[in-house]
């Protein structure tokens, strides 16, 4: 794990919005996003020993916070700038925010995409009555391109997060938390290129001070694109490689500049969780909670999932989006579930005899083991002749259980280890 802890209300070069300015922003997104619920977590409470809420921004309007900060950043264009009309590069959320908030403003909206941008997403901006440029192999091709368009068109280009009244935008989801839980002691908040953690903490602290309260807010990132963990290092926004994650939505490789001066100020702790951390956290909130969340909007509960973020008094993690592409979510549950210890691959090497495959389900039975699914061959690599190699995909309830299973294979003479992802 990595955690950085940082000093509260460090100057900074960029301006500190101020109570109202949120308390505005509020009132502006209104006309556009949907106060979302919060809603109580009894197996996150039990599992933490703090009460323990979920702000459940993935049931927002176009399903993720973006719509905020795109909102209040468009609304406070001149009649002139609407005219030329807006330009985003995005991936996902972000393009579908600007596409909504751009038709309720009526202002035309030019969303550019990567090619293989996912196909839920693209049809969901293009619904919003927004023109979807697909443009670029990788996303960094993608933001140049669209770059280059607003130049060449005169159109206002809305960043995803380095501009202060998006980042304004994203905190009322802070203002919200504190409306509907008065006694709230820390918020646990993903970061990605850094808006909505700059936003939230910022405004959580002003309306808990306006209150005579403290509150901590603490950031998470993907262990693969951490790139605040070096940046506050050093004092200042860097650029690190990042290496693939299934948190897309937080894979930033640089800070914004005004994000990160906030929450260099204002963010108490920033850690890193794992994809296989992520994925778990996934499958326990569809699980548990019964709700839909994305990898990048699953990142606080991974944090309080680990240990990794031990709260004071009651908690709210914030769900920040829940656009998951169902052929993903396929593959995140499965991962989830086996680094969970629910699904457990099991090979055994077994001597090519009748009997045998008998043996090993009747003592994979004898363990309360379900085998779902069998891979039965005898031309693997380094198999001598007369040996068979036997793949087992089993449903087990938890590390304990595999453990009682591979005993019982072990106890009847066979040969088994557990196969893990790479």
């Amino acid at each position: 794990m990595l955690l950085l802890k940082l000093n509260s209300y460090i100057m900074t070069a960029t301006r500190v919005p101020t109570l109202a300015d949120f308390e505005q922003a509020l009132i502006n997104v209104r006309q556009v996003a949907i106060e979302t619920p919060i809603l109580h977590s009894n197996f996150l409470s039990n599992l933490v020993g703090q009460e323990v809420f979920l702000k459940a921004e993935n049931l927002q309007r176009t399903g993720a916070y973006k719509l905020r900060g795109a909102f209040n950043r468009m609304s406070k264009l001149t009649k002139d700038e609407r005219k030329k009309g807006v330009v985003a590069a995005s991936a996902g959320n972000h393009a579908q925010g600007v596409a909504l908030a751009a038709k309720k403003l009526g202002i035309k909206a030019t969303i550019f995409m990567p090619v293989g941008a996912s196909l839920p997403k693209y049809n969901a901006t293009k619904n919003y009555g927004a023109n979807v440029v697909l443009e670029g192999a990788v996303f960094g091709e993608t933001l140049v391109a669209a770059k280059a368009y607003a130049e060449k068109k005169g159109a206002i280009f809305i960043p995803p997060f380095d501009h202060i009244d998006v980042v304004i935008g994203q905190g009322t989801v802070g203002m919200e938390i504190f409306d509907q839980v008065e006694d709230v002691q820390t918020i646990i908040v993903s970061i990605g290129g850094g808006g909505l953690a700059a936003g939230v903490a910022v405004a959580a602290k002003l309306r808990a001070k306006a209150r005579g309260k403290k509150v901590q807010v603490i950031g998470v990132q993907a262990e693969n694109a951490a790139s605040y963990v070096p940046s506050l290092r050093a004092g200042q926004p860097k650029q690190i490689d990042t290496r693939p994650t299934i948190a897309d939505g937080i894979a930033v490789a640089k800070p914004g500049a005004i994000p990160f001066d906030l929450i260099k100020a204002h963010i108490d702790k920033v850690v890193t969780v794992s994809d296989s951390e992520i994925a778990q956290a996934i499958v326990a909130l569809a699980e548990r909670a019964k709700l839909v969340v994305e990898p990048a909007g699953a990142a606080s509960v991974a944090a309080l999932l680990t240990g990794k973020v031990k709260p004071k008094g009651t908690t709210v993690a914030v769900l920040s989006g829940g656009n998951l592409d169902p052929l993903l979510m396929q593959k995140i549950i499965g991962h989830g579930l086996e680094a969970a210890n629910r699904y457990t691959t099991i090979t055994v090497m077994l001597p090519d005899r009748p009997g045998q495959l008998v043996k090993t389900s009747e003592a994979i039975a004898r363990a309360h083991g379900n085998v779902v699914e069998v891979l039965h061959t005898r031309h693997g690599r380094g198999l001598g002749i007369g040996e068979v190699e036997l793949q087992m995909s089993v449903e087990t309830s938890g590390r304990e259980h595999v453990e009682r299973i591979m005993t019982e294979l072990k106890n009847s003479g066979l040969k088994a280890r557990i196969d893990h992802e790479d």
